[in-house]
């Protein structure tokens, strides 16, 4: 498995160890958790940009309940 290491101070290593203890899980288990879920709020962030201007260039269109069923066949 590949292997990432970064530099930080003696504070921000506390704070980092401190964190993984509140949750129960290793160091580096806690930074890639981090990492990734503000990956994924960014991704979010993202795609709700894209689907504002997308409504805001008249693309989005949007159906009610009764519309979707007829569509489906129910």
């Amino acid at each position: 498995m590949p292997h990432v290491s970064l530099r930080v101070t003696e504070d921000e290593r506390n704070l980092m160890e401190a964190f993984a203890k509140v949750h129960g899980v290793k160091v580096s288990e806690a930074v890639k958790d981090v990492f990734f879920d503000r990956l994924e709020d960014e991704y979010d962030l993202q795609a709700i940009r894209e689907h504002r201007t997308r409504k805001a260039n008249g693309e989005v269109k949007y159906y009610t309940h009764d519309e979707v069923k007829k569509e489906l066949g129910f």
